[in-house]
């Protein structure tokens, strides 16, 4: 089997997910640009929603899954008139309702988006990639089958009205939304047509803020390259809510080998009660460690530093 090469580029890159492609396709795209193998997401994202995704090169795949991208920030439209079976527009419709007049008003509109604020139960769309019995909801749905999901806890930070638009017996509300990871913006569309006594879904949506990574930090993926890459590197550190640690260079090899190293040989001071510890050798991410018995002791040792760190 031939041996994995060590990855040129080791980093978290923010990209902004065009309309009309999926997560993987994002994940692919990056590969050819920056010609790297070893790349993975964090947080996916429909195909016909754009905006903030987080990626991981190289060494920096092995962070995705610790990423503390607990909040999420949407400007999502949402039409009225029918409730599809995928609560999007790319879906068949199922339920369809006379537009009434009070839709159309801006008052009304932010009184049911107040109403939606604070934690709640929220059953997922049919048309997701939750797993029932090992098989994605998605895949029962689409071979026409009853798909049963139980509710889940999240919980809607905030629902701010941008504007009421739309014309004839069309009515659509354009809507800023702040949510906890895992919130399904499509199931808060479905959930509010029928709280209006009328039926609605999404027919645009755009992620402008996935944790501390906002849209402003994203590269556009149609012009990724690898000399590119490096100005739009995140910082690993902040996207973890880890404590920096600097270490001094002649520590290289103890860290490589996974050894504890003691607390005082740090060069700098920090807080010993907030963990994780990104210990930062020469400008680059080098391990995530504990402090136990006075000692730092690795749980995670990167070959290739993670670039990145401000």
């Amino acid at each position: 089997m031939a041996r994995r090469m060590p990855s040129q580029l080791n980093m978290l890159l923010a990209v902004d997910k065009p309309v009309g492609c999926t997560s993987h396709d994002v994940v692919s795209q990056c590969r050819r640009a920056l010609h790297e193998r070893r790349v993975g997401h964090a947080g996916t994202l429909d195909p016909m929603a754009s905006g903030v995704m987080v990626v991981g090169v190289g060494q920096a795949t092995r962070l995705l899954g610790m990423l503390t991208l607990d909040t999420k920030s949407y400007v999502a439209d949402i039409s009225f008139g029918a409730e599809t079976n995928t609560d999007d527009a790319e879906g068949e419709a199922v339920r369809t309702v006379a537009v009434a007049n009070e839709l159309r008003d801006p008052a009304y509109a932010r009184e049911h988006l107040a109403a939606m604020l604070g934690p709640q139960m929220q059953v997922p769309p049919a048309f997701s990639a939750i797993s029932v019995n090992g098989v994605r909801a998605y895949k029962s749905a689409r071979e026409g089958n009853a798909v049963d999901l139980p509710p889940r806890p999240v919980e809607v930070y905030a629902a701010d009205l941008i504007a009421v638009g739309g014309e004839g017996d069309t009515c659509v509300w354009t809507v800023a939304f702040s949510v906890s990871k895992g919130t399904y913006i499509r199931a808060l569309a479905r959930d509010l047509g029928r709280a209006c006594e009328s039926a609605a879904h999404i027919s645009a949506l755009r992620r402008t803020a996935s944790g501390v990574v906002s849209i402003g930090a994203c590269h556009a993926v149609e012009e990724l390259s690898p000399e590119s890459a490096a100005g739009f590197a995140l910082d690993p550190i902040a996207a973890l809510g880890a404590t920096r640690v600097d270490l001094p260079g002649n520590l290289a090899d103890d860290l490589l080998c996974g050894r504890r190293i003691p607390v005082e040989r740090a060069l700098a001071d920090f807080d010993a009660l907030k963990a994780p510890f990104a210990l930062v050798l020469d400008g680059g991410l080098k391990a995530l460690a504990r402090i136990e018995g006075g000692r730092f002791v690795m749980e995670h040792v990167f070959p290739q530093a993670i670039g990145g760190v401000r």
